[in-house]
């Protein structure tokens, strides 16, 4: 495909907008950037996005629609996730956006969600024949695909995101271990439907697609000396006793010390610490010693059907 086309990933922390001409597995990114609109903040739990994080989210679009005026784009899909899913005055937003911008904004379900990411990360090359649990931990949700490179065989998606664990678990900093305790006792409650279907099948790896894990590898290569672009790593192998050694510590830290990171965006700060007590949940729960990054997600699987 040669002309341009736009996908937006509208997530309950980050607007992504990526505009790109190609095919779903071998394209050219023209624009790929991301907002920290924080849609979700201070109403996450609640269900209704406050006037401050609303605005926010208007005037992104109002940048995105601008960005795809000038790239000469035709074909454009916004997809929203968790935080409008979920949001009492979602719909005033979408409308608001129609208005301002004339971007049509499709709400997804958390099923719909989890198919785009399987899309994504297969379109990346990640999977095999073996069976995979894919994990994306966003703000509003998680999504859990188990799958191999011909077909998903399990999926769901969960509304307890980093934003809304943070909400209800991270009151304190550094998080007390009592509040560690509390939400690994909520994870093991929540999450059995996974346990579940992950005891059907041998599950080779996990594969954690984006969000937190781009943050895991670039903070191992930076501590070994190397440079790390996401650019040039859109698939990376963790060795597992390194990942927990950095999980813990990011779990351990306080606010100060992660803000002082250079491999730990803004709006990831304070989400990480419960990102990453679920994400080691997760890995000590499956039992599994392979565990890899792919830098696709969401928007790479909707780019990837939009180029058929």
């Amino acid at each position: 495909m040669n002309t341009p086309i736009a996908v937006m990933d509208l997530g309950t922390n980050t607007f992504h907008l990526l505009i790109a001409k190609g095919t779903g597995t071998d394209f050219t990114e023209i624009v790929h950037e991301q907002q920290a609109v924080k849609l979700g903040e201070g109403g996450i739990n609640k269900g209704y996005i406050q006037p401050a994080a609303f605005e926010r989210g208007i005037a992104c679009m109002q940048r995105y629609r601008q960005l795809i005026t000038d790239n000469k784009v035709q074909q454009v899909r916004a997809i929203a996730t968790s935080a409008l899913r979920n949001a009492s005055n979602g719909q005033e937003f979408i409308e608001q956006v129609k208005n301002k911008t004339g971007i049509a904004i499709e709400i997804i379900d958390g099923n719909a969600e989890a198919v785009y990411i399987y899309k994504g990360v297969r379109a990346g090359g990640g999977l095999s024949e073996q069976n995979t649990v894919i994990v994306d931990i966003g703000g509003g949700s998680v999504e859990f695909i188990i799958c191999n490179n011909e077909e998903i065989k399990w999926k769901q998606s969960f509304e307890i995101g980093a934003a809304r664990l943070m909400d209800s678990f991270h009151r304190h900093d550094p998080i007390p271990p009592e509040s560690i305790t509390a939400l690994n006792f909520y994870l093991q409650d929540v999450l059995a439907d996974l346990f579940t279907a992950a005891a059907k099948y041998k599950i080779h790896n996990i594969i954690g697609s984006s969000g937190v894990f781009e943050s895991y590898a670039a903070i191992i290569e930076t501590s070994k000396g190397h440079s790390f672009d996401l650019k040039k790593t859109r698939y990376y192998t963790f060795d597992k006793t390194t990942l927990l050694s950095v999980i813990e510590s990011l779990v351990l830290s306080a606010h100060q010390q992660r803000l002082s990171n250079p491999n730990i965006i803004p709006v990831r700060v304070d989400m990480i610490v419960t990102a990453s007590i679920l994400a080691r949940f997760i890995i000590e729960k499956l039992g599994v010693d392979e565990i890899a990054m792919s830098a696709n997600s969401l928007k790479e699987g909707v780019l990837a059907e939009m180029m058929g």
